[in-house]
C-alpha cells in the first residue's frame, strides 16, 4: 500500500458481528468479528475492474447479535456454511494485488480489518497505513470538514438512486463508490487519512504530514501522558506553511485529560492554533496526534476564551474547597 503511487483503488465495506451478550462475553482482542467483505477494484482512472464479495463464518461469536441480524438480515444459520476468515481473507488479499489504496466510508473498517488480520496471524499492511476516508472527503467537499454523515444521508443529499439495500458489504461498497466518483480526483488524493491501528514504535517511525489547511504529527508510544507532553517534538510548534519554529503565545493547556490546545503566531503567516489528542494504545501506553492549523483573529480569541473559562472553573473549584 502506498500513498503516492497508486495502481488501483480498493473500495470496500465490512459487516461484522459482536458479542451477543455484551461486554461480559466480549473477546478483548476481537470486539468486532468480520462476517462479510464486499469490495470493488478500480483502476487509476476510477473505472471498475472487478468485484469481491463473500460472507464469513463467525468463530469467536457464532451467534449473531440481534442488532447485527436486524441490520444485515443475516441469521446464524445463513453463515454456517460460509468459509472462515482465514480462507476468505487469503483470497481477498490476493485479489487486491500489490499497489493499491483502500477506500472506505469512515475510519473503522480499516482498523477492524487489521484487527481481524492480527487475530488470525496474517501479516499486517505495511505501516503507516494511508487510506481514503470517503466520509471525511464528503465533508470536506460538501460541508464543514468536520461533520460526519451516514452513507445513506450522503446518498440522499446527492440524489443518488437507492436501488439496493444498505447494510450489506457489497451494496454499501457500491454506494460509497457512487459518492466517490462525483469528487474531483484531486479532492481524493490530497486528502488521504492515516490509520492508527499500527502505532509508531520509535522516533524514526513517527509520522508528519502536511495537508492543504493543516499539519498532522503522530507520535510514538509513551508509558503515560506525562512523557508525551514532555517530548520536545510533541511540544514544538512549527508553521506548516514556511517550516519555521514559532513561539507560542499560549502554552499547551487542557480542558480535560485527553485534549490540549495552544496558540502561536508566525511572523509571516499569522495565528497558528494547536490541538493534541491523547489516545490509548495497547496496555497502559499512550500516543498522541497533534494538529496545527492557521486561524484568524476570531479563532485565536476562541482559544483565549477557552483558556480563561478553564481558569475560572479552577478558581471556583478551589474557592469551594476552601
Amino acid at each position: 500500500m502506498q500513498a503516492c503511487k497508486i495502481m488501483n483503488y480498493i473500495v470496500f465495506d465490512l459487516e461484522w458481528n459482536q458479542s451477543p451478550t455484551g461486554k461480559d462475553g466480549e473477546h478483548k482482542e476481537l470486539p468486532f468479528e468480520i462476517i462479510e467483505i464486499g469490495a470493488i477494484k478500480l483502476d487509476e482512472n476510477m473505472n471498475i475492474i472487478s468485484e469481491f464479495c463473500e460472507t464469513i463464518r463467525p468463530q469467536v461469536y457464532p451467534q449473531l447479535h440481534h442488532i447485527i441480524s436486524e441490520l444485515t438480515h443475516f441469521d446464524s444459520e445463513d453463515l454456517r456454511l460460509s468459509r472462515t476468515f482465514i480462507e476468505v481473507f487469503r483470497d481477498f488479499r490476493a485479489w487486491c494485488g500489490d499497489d493499491f489504496m483502500l477506500c472506505t466510508w469512515g475510519s473503522m473498517d480499516v482498523t477492524e480489518l487489521q484487527r481481524n488480520m492480527k487475530f488470525y496471524n496474517f501479516d499486517l499492511f505495511q505501516a503507516p497505513v494511508y487510506y481514503y476516508d470517503i466520509q471525511k472527503i464528503f465533508s470536506i467537499v460538501y460541508e464543514d470538514r468536520k461533520t460526519k454523515r451516514s452513507l445513506e444521508w450522503a446518498i440522499d443529499y446527492l440524489k443518488i438512486d437507492k436501488n439496493i439495500n444498505f447494510h450489506r458489504a457489497l451494496s454499501d461498497t457500491y454506494y460509497t463508490y457512487s459518492v466517490m466518483k462525483l469528487f474531483k480526483q484531486n479532492d481524493i488524493t490530497k486528502n488521504f487519512s492515516i490509520d492508527y491501528f499500527q502505532k509508531p514504535q520509535n522516533r524514526s517511525e513517527e509520522i508528519y504530514v502536511v495537508y492543504e489547511t493543516y499539519s498532522k504529527f503522530v507520535s510514538r508510544e509513551f508509558e503515560n501522558k506525562t512523557y508525551v507532553l514532555k517530548d520536545k517534538r510533541m511540544n514544538s510548534t512549527i508553521c506548516y506553511k514556511c517550516g519555521k519554529k514559532v513561539r507560542k503565545k499560549i502554552r499547551w493547556f487542557s480542558d480535560n485529560s485527553k485534549t490540549y490546545y495552544s496558540l502561536a503566531c508566525c511572523d509571516e503567516h499569522g495565528w497558528l492554533k494547536g490541538k493534541i489528542k491523547l489516545k490509548k494504545s495497547d496496555g497502559e501506553k499512550v500516543f498522541a496526534v497533534k494538529v496545527l492549523s492557521l486561524t484568524d483573529d476570531q479563532g485565536a480569541d476562541s482559544i483565549r476564551q477557552r483558556q480563561n473559562a478553564i481558569r475560572k472553573k479552577r478558581r471556583e473549584k478551589r474557592a469551594k474547597a476552601e
